[in-house]
């Protein structure tokens, strides 16, 4: 197994790529805190430095504490990646839940939706994140940010000149665009 590594615009987060399937529907991110969610991210948590794993359709994206050294927790990261899909487990723990769908949602968070899902997720995965819509209250977008996206120094730039203008020109009934 080859596992490719990008960087991506936050520098105390990589992107793993390990060539198979990662999540076969859906994102998540866990952080150190949240054990026992999936044995792939406790594993990578054993691994001194690294803070949150997030995982998407085929890669992997870890974030590491500020006095982590990517020189020193790569090849353990690597390894730990490595060994866990040599090894057939599973990626999530039988007991995860997971996110439901309304199907009740109006037409404006349908259209939100449907225009982050097309046209803003497949960027930001391209560096290792992903942007998950949580709410729309009064005009106000408020948007998760997972994986190299959460605590990015240009995630506020990307919500600000980048989404909130794609979505206010679709759908005149957005005024703002926020981090939930």
């Amino acid at each position: 197994m080859f596992i490719q590594t990008e960087l991506t615009p936050n520098p105390l987060t990589l992107k793993f790529i390990p060539g198979v399937d990662v999540m076969e529907e859906g994102t998540i991110s866990i952080s150190n805190d949240k054990k026992g969610i999936s044995p792939l991210a406790d594993g990578l948590f054993e691994i001194e430095g690294v803070e949150s794993v997030f995982l998407g359709s085929d890669f992997i994206t870890i974030t590491k504490s500020q006095a982590g050294e990517w020189d020193v927790l790569k090849p353990a990261i690597l390894t730990a990646i490595m060994d866990h899909f040599v090894a057939g487990k599973p990626l999530l723990n039988a007991s995860s839940a997971t996110e439901s769908v309304n199907e009740d949602e109006d037409t404006i968070v349908t259209q939100i939706k449907e225009l982050i899902d097309t046209r803003v997720r497949p960027a930001v995965a391209e560096d290792g994140g992903d942007i998950i819509f949580h709410s729309f209250e009064d005009g106000v977008v408020y948007l998760e940010m997972h994986g190299a996206c959460s605590g990015c120094p240009s995630s506020t730039v990307t919500l600000k000149e980048g989404i909130e203008n794609l979505l206010k020109h679709y759908i005149p009934e957005v005024v703002a665009v926020e981090e939930a």
